[in-house]
């Protein structure tokens, strides 16, 4: 991490719908992590516990990583002061920023803390975004809708935090104006409830009722990948990069995280910029973002409207092309196909009448496999892989760390020995220790095990990458003294990163600056009398 400007430090945003899977994301590289509440989340079945998001603030700001809250439901009237209070609850937490969408919140007297205009507040406009930052929001989610050249013009347009979605499920419907879920069975996902009616079976008829399409996922959307785009999305004003997927388990979180981290890394080693957080991740395992939950991919609209965005033959994971059936005989099935199967290992394909259909490897025997069910494969059956078994569980075991740099020094001190410690975001400690010095028979040996026992920074979030020795003699340490300086230094060490992690505060300004639009229609999404009075302050007459 770097103390520069907004946009020297570039975020990796992760999802985490509990405190295992923000836990993974952090290891895994990210820079920040977003996770529910008890209450009011967007995601109404990925809430957690404030014992639950102490923990993990508590962990998360040991790398200078951040942690943001969504309260970003529309609120009722009799929800606002419960809403108060759990905001000022989670302050006193320290996590690092809310996401909201009820404009009513800023008609209440939050503590100061950095706010966060959630995607469901529709924010893609220059006019809109402007508004925000005027009025005391710290940094939008822009509507996934934007393509980059509107980003750009936001970005000249405003000086505000931008936030964009890089990879997950897309809405067929505009960030926070969709009300299908509503108008078809009473769940709102303004209400943390969608059901998602846009990954069911539609038929399309034309104008005189002819029939187009019959029974298709019509408004089921790819999965966003964005990728091989975050250089030009930083150039066009980018500063923090969000992966969707607040209930996707650990093994997706991790392998996404550990992909876009490398990915991130490669651009901002290219254009000379520092990441927002502390530390290097090591994984030992090789991320694949083919290799966990995707409908397929599409850029969506980041360089115009392109037709490949549409996943109508099925909303669920196709996973792997492997290949087609060329003959089936008894319960066994031979694929021509390059790709390696293995027991565990879930296929699925499509039958006759075109309906996804699953099953689940049992054996394998050169190209021949045996699936728990072979009804429906047939000859000429196309097989894909939804679920790679040795992959996941690579995943799940392998080992997966952070570490910050840290370069220690000894020297000599008026009555013993004082090591000093600088991590890699210049914080520096020292700890000294009273003992006798005894000068070392065999220096080179002494030199040697004192560089060995400084180093054992197990247990610790540090990894000692440099020891230097600066006394006037070289001395034997007994290895307990070497032990007392190092655990010593290095707890000196993390009280002055705590003491020295930079926090930010926020807060909304009461102001009277005019709101783009005059008149608002039910998309104004009002379900409170502080929501309008925020708005009739604001110069919004109906």
């Amino acid at each position: 991490m770097n103390q520069g400007t907004i946009m020297d430090q570039i975020e990796l945003l992760a999802p985490a719908k509990d405190v295992e899977c923000a836990v993974a994301a952090i290891d895994c590289g990210a820079d920040a992590v977003y996770i529910g509440a008890p209450k009011f989340g967007a995601r109404e079945a990925a809430g957690n516990g404030l014992n639950e998001i102490a923990e993990l603030v508590k962990y998360a700001h040991k790398f200078w990583a951040k942690v943001y809250i969504t309260v970003n439901t529309l609120l009722y009237e009799e929800e606002i002061e419960q809403a108060i209070r759990l905001i000022s609850e989670l302050y006193d937490l320290g996590v690092d920023g809310l996401i909201i969408q009820d404009m009513g919140l800023l008609e209440c007297d939050l503590p100061p803390i950095p706010l966060i205009a959630s995607t469901q507040m529709h924010n893609n406009t220059p006019e809109k975004v402007a508004f925000l930052e005027k009025v005391g929001i710290n940094r939008v989610i822009l509507a996934r809708e934007l393509d980059i050249e509107q980003v750009r013009e936001i970005r000249r347009s405003t000086s505000i935090e931008l936030e964009y979605f890089v990879h997950g499920a897309l809405c067929v419907c505009y960030s926070g104006q969709c009300y299908l879920s509503y108008a078809l069975g009473g769940r709102s996902g303004n209400r943390g409830q969608c059901a998602q009616p846009c990954r069911k079976l539609y038929s399309l008829t034309d104008a005189k009722g002819k029939m187009v399409v019959s029974d298709k996922h019509l408004l089921s959307l790819r999965d966003l990948n964005l990728a091989e785009y975050l250089r030009e999305l930083i150039e066009a004003g980018v500063c923090s990069f969000k992966i969707e997927g607040r209930l996707k388990d650990r093994s997706y979180v991790s392998n996404v995280v550990a992909y876009y981290r490398a990915k991130l890394d490669e651009a901002l080693g290219e254009m000379g910029l520092g990441r927002s957080s502390s530390g290097a991740s090591r994984v030992e395992f090789r991320p694949n973002v083919d290799k966990t939950f995707t409908r397929g991919y599409t850029t969506y609209f980041l360089h115009g409207r392109n037709e490949a965005i549409g996943s109508i033959d099925t909303p669920k994971m196709l996973g792997e092309a492997v290949g087609k059936v060329v003959s089936v005989s008894g319960q066994g099935a031979v694929i021509d196909s390059r790709a390696q199967l293995h027991n565990g290992d879930g296929i699925c394909f499509f039958d006759r009448k075109g309906e996804l259909r699953g099953s689940v490897v049992n054996g394998v025997k050169g190209r021949t496999i045996i699936p728990d069910k072979i009804d429906g494969i047939e000859k000429g059956t196309f097989i894909y892989r939804n679920h790679d078994h040795e992959f996941l569980a690579w995943v799940e075991k392998a080992r997966v760390e952070r570490l910050i740099e840290v370069r220690l020094k000894l020297r000599d001190s008026q009555s013993g020995f004082a090591l000093i410690g600088v991590d890699e975001d210049g914080n520096e400690a020292e700890f000294a220790v009273e003992c006798e010095k005894s000068i070392a028979q065999k220096p080179e040996q002494a030199l040697d095990n004192m560089s060995k026992q400084l180093c054992k920074s197990g247990g610790t979030q540090f990894a000692c990458v440099e020891v230097e020795v600066e006394t006037e003699q070289v001395y034997f340490l007994p290895i307990s003294t070497l032990n007392a300086l190092r655990r010593g230094v290095l707890e000196e060490l993390s009280a002055v990163r705590e003491k020295n992690r930079p926090v930010r505060v926020g807060g909304c300004l009461k102001n009277d600056f005019p709101y783009p639009q005059k008149e608002l229609s039910f998309t104004g999404n009002v379900l409170n009398s502080r929501a309008e009075a925020f708005y009739r302050r604001h110069g919004v007459s109906s």
